[in-house]
């Protein structure tokens, strides 16, 4: 969850909210129903008799720095058996890029056969009808589901089908300066409620010389749509409730105006230029949120001793507030059931509940297992465990950041008219509202 606005810009022309349309009819187009008669029943491949293709392809954008880690996990695979090989073919710097090459593949050139994919990306290639659903070869090669953390497995699931695996997962943490916060005489832990926050900021303003922000607000491309999820549920908001757009309710009006006041009336944050962890690392601010991927990073960087803590409530709920994030791995549909087969078996040894620690500890995302033996990755970095313990109290995103082609953006955009020109709140969400619905009635009802 760390890419910029401008990385986004290329993709869009392709699958955003105005291109998704054409690339369909590029496509043929999966089998849809009609408006408001819910989601078609999804097609189950069978692969009985089938044999795994020998080599296959791993698409990644190495979220988090992984390609080491993920290059040690398909060497421990090849170790394991000799049948199936595996290519790690590193297919963009971000989510975006890797999304725009998995979208220029499905009309010519060679197509992965496992590809990671990011929350916001993988329902619209359900749409396109270019990932299949795993629920069959997921019985094939016995992967345990029920071992799965299940709301990070529930992330992609529609239509009674699961269209990916959760892989590299991630979610806000409210990351801390301790010598900021001992200098300021506060407790040493997270705040409970954005409130609690607000009423210390002054301390660590007047306690820490030459500090810019008390906090700094994660930069809005990519992060204002995802961690702001966790103001707007504190205060009964949210961007959607499941299809219906609710970015201008009086709650979310409230959450979003008490970050704009944050910014320019209580003046106790910043909003970061490029990514507020790296402005936290160099001391530059007491505090911030930033996903759990960013963990290993900050730790390295630091000079200070780092706090994190559960990301804090809002006057209306204080849990749970927390959204998840981060990228799954899918299948693409126009390759051979082999090749499916192939990947399958590859994918269940990729999210094992030992490769799952093996890549947490690496990087930094989430254990996706619940059956994975954490201990000795929360012996050698502490803060680990804060984040997997929050997973219990996470919830699934609104659907209007996650379904909307192209919405992520949108919010982004609104904020940044918010946060950084101090536009009105109100006439801004509401523009975003009638942006959303226009989204959800050209792009995403005719498809579901």
């Amino acid at each position: 969850m760390t890419t910029q606005y401008v990385d986004r810009r290329g993709f869009l022309r392709i699958a955003g909210a105005a291109g998704i349309t054409a690339a369909l009819a590029a496509c043929g187009g999966p089998t849809t129903t009609a408006p408001g008669a819910g989601p078609a029943a999804p097609e189950q491949l069978d692969y009985t008799g089938v044999k795994p293709a020998p080599e296959i392809t791993f698409w990644s954008n190495n979220p988090g720095g992984s390609q080491a880690v993920t290059q040690q996990i398909i060497d421990a695979f090849h170790a394991s058996q000799k049948d199936i090989k595996v290519s790690l073919v590193s297919a963009g710097k971000d989510y975006e890029e890797i999304a725009q090459k998995f979208q220029t593949a499905q009309t010519g050139g060679a197509l992965p056969d496992l590809v990671v994919l990011s929350d916001v990306w993988w329902f619209r290639y359900k749409m396109l009808g270019s990932i299949i659903p795993l629920d069959a070869l997921i019985s094939a090669v016995g992967i345990e589901t029920a071992d799965y953390r299940q709301q990070l497995l529930a992330d992609y699931q529609y239509g009674d089908a699961q269209w990916a695996l959760p892989w590299a997962r991630s979610t806000p943490l409210f990351y801390y300066n301790k010598a900021h916060w001992a200098a300021a005489g506060l407790p040493d832990r997270a705040p409970a409620t954005w409130a609690e926050f607000a009423e210390w900021a002054p301390k660590l303003q007047a306690a820490n010389a030459g500090l810019q922000h008390p906090f700094q607000l994660p930069a809005l491309a990519g992060y204002a749509g995802w961690t702001f999820q966790n103001v707007l549920w504190g205060h009964g908001g949210g961007w959607s409730k499941d299809f219906d757009v609710t970015c201008d309710s009086p709650e979310s009006v409230s959450a979003i105006r008490f970050l704009q006041d944050a910014v320019y009336t209580g003046k106790w944050a910043g909003v970061a230029s490029k990514d507020s962890a790296d402005d936290l690392s160099a001391g530059a601010v007491s505090a911030t949120v930033s996903s759990t991927g960013s963990l290993v990073g900050i730790l390295k960087a630091a000079k200070f001793d780092v706090g994190a803590g559960f990301l804090p409530g809002g006057p209306a709920a204080t849990s749970p507030v927390c959204p998840t994030g981060g990228a799954g791995v899918g299948i693409p549909k126009a390759i051979s059931k082999e090749r499916q087969l192939a990947a399958a078996t590859f994918l269940k040894f990729l999210t094992s509940p030992e490769n799952t620690v093996t890549f947490a500890g690496a990087t930094g995302y989430m254990p996706v297992r619940t059956s994975a033996d954490t201990a000795g990755l929360i012996a050698k970095s502490p803060l680990s465990k804060i984040a997997i313990d929050q997973l219990a109290v996470t919830r699934v995103q609104d659907r209007a950041r996650v379904f909307f082609p192209g919405a992520d953006q949108e919010m982004a955009k609104t904020c940044a008219k918010i946060l950084t020109q101090q536009a009105d709140v109100a006439t801004e969400l509401a523009a975003l509202k009638t942006t959303l619905t226009g989204i959800f009635d050209r792009e995403v009802k005719p498809r579901i």
